[in-house]
């Protein structure tokens, strides 16, 4: 750690900007950026101060489309749009986070018992990735933290993930001698948003966060899921990877989100099991329509979707190992058609007049036609798709999304090799 003059100096030194290359595909907007947290630290917490600076990326869903509370296979990938924080230990036993544009998030570490009323805020999260690490043998102490954010609200980036994997980073970092794995970092996360922030959630947010670029999860053991690293790019294939955000809201959908999991294991149930992925697909086929009235309809369609996503997964990790194109965008057409018919996201139940998910997926084929492919992204209902586009449809694509959807809803989205992290100078 430096003091916070020090990092400015270097920061606006010559070679300044050479700290952020391989962070950010546009390094050369970042020290301005640093430079307006470091001065957002010193407001809240006075100058003076020797600090540490930290980024924690937002993700994007590949494949996989809820397939990881099942123990499935899913492929995700950081983004260079992120989280950024400066922090420095307090020498207390309490946590002080300001967000950029909000109150202060205090949090006491002397009690990290989950509490009824912060459910929902930010001081859940921090008071649950502690209390997770603790519980994992280290010892976190208490530190004050400035954050600023890229990530915009409802976009589908994962900006609770982020926050959560830069909470445990910075633990890691200060306090726990950097021995923390970025899996043990993901699963403080995971643990925060479901037994504290009550969302229930899978791990593959907060593990792509940790990890890093593009990453194939396979999460049969839960405890200790397996991370395959692929170095892909999809700009030098001549492919631009967007997000499209439709404007529909996430509210009052936490038991839509929840519902699906709950299907799905009601499925698993019939057969004994705990998750879909533990029943042998060829069992669930030979009883599919014997299990009509033990389960609702729209349970077994979505474990049918399922089996395939799960089966869509694994041959993507290869897709992308192996540099195979018109597979990739195959298998991403396919799954975005699957989450829309049989796993049934694509719309909220209680808003009939809320199409924008399917408008957006509508609109991307006819615009992209063999040429790109498109898919629901993240817990759907409502807020955004991918869209692999080719660079030489990529303006002409961006340009009518927004007319739809409106200005800065259609993002490019370019992937990070680096997970959640400390930035040296």
């Amino acid at each position: 750690m430096e003091l916070t003059s020090s990092i400015c100096e270097k920061i606006m030194g010559e070679k300044g900007q050479e700290a952020f290359e391989g962070w950010y595909e546009n390094a050369e907007s970042q020290p301005r950026r640093y430079l307006d947290t470091i001065h957002g630290f010193e407001k809240a917490f006075g100058n003076g101060r020797r600090v540490a600076l930290f980024s924690s990326p937002g993700r994007c869903e590949i494949i996989g489309n809820h397939t990881d509370h099942q123990l499935g296979r899913v492929v995700a990938a950081a983004v260079t749009l992120d989280m950024i924080a400066v922090a420095a230990p307090n020498g207390s036993r309490t946590i002080r986070v300001v967000s950029e544009g909000y109150s202060a998030s205090v949090v006491e570490l002397d009690d990290l018992a989950p509490r009824i009323r912060e459910r929902g805020t930010p001081s859940a999260l921090i008071r649950g990735v502690a209390a997770s690490l603790t519980r994992s043998g280290f010892s976190p102490a208490g530190f004050d933290a400035y954050v600023s954010s890229q990530l915009p609200s409802g976009a589908g980036l994962s900006s609770s993930a982020a926050f959560e994997c830069l909470v445990g980073t910075i633990l890691n970092t200060l306090f726990c001698g950097g021995k923390a794995s970025f899996t043990q970092v993901a699963q403080a996360g995971r643990f925060a948003e479901s037994e504290y922030f009550g969302k229930p959630c899978g791990l593959m947010d907060q593990l792509a966060c940790a990890a890093g670029g593009f990453a194939a999860m396979d999460f049969a053991n839960p405890a200790a899921p397996q991370v395959r690293r692929l170095p892909f790019s999809p700009q030098h294939h001549g492919l631009c990877l967007f997000s499209v955000h439709t404007g529909g809201s996430h509210a009052d959908l936490t038991e839509q989100y929840a519902a699906i999991p709950a299907e799905m294991k009601a499925v698993a149930a019939c057969f004994g099991q705990q998750a879909l992925r533990q029943v042998p697909e060829d069992a669930f086929w030979a009883e599919a329509g014997k299990l009509r009235g033990q389960v609702p309809d729209r349970a077994l369609l979505r474990a049918a979707h399922f089996f395939e996503e799960d089966r869509r997964a694994a041959a993507m990790s290869d897709a992308l190992a192996q540099n195979d194109i018109p597979q990739i965008l195959a298998l991403f057409s396919a799954s975005g058609r699957s989450s829309q018919q049989l796993l049934q996201n694509a719309w909220p139940d209680a808003k009939p007049e809320e199409r924008g998910i399917s408008l957006a997926l509508l609109l991307s084929s006819h615009l992209l036609q063999n040429k790109g492919a498109c898919r629901i992204h993240g817990g759907g209902f409502a807020g955004s798709i991918l869209a692999l586009a080719p660079q030489e449809l990529a303006t002409a694509y961006q340009r009518e999304m927004e007319a739809a959807f409106g200005p800065n809803s259609c993002r490019r989205l370019y992937v990070r090799p680096a997970g959640a992290g400390e930035i040296l100078l």
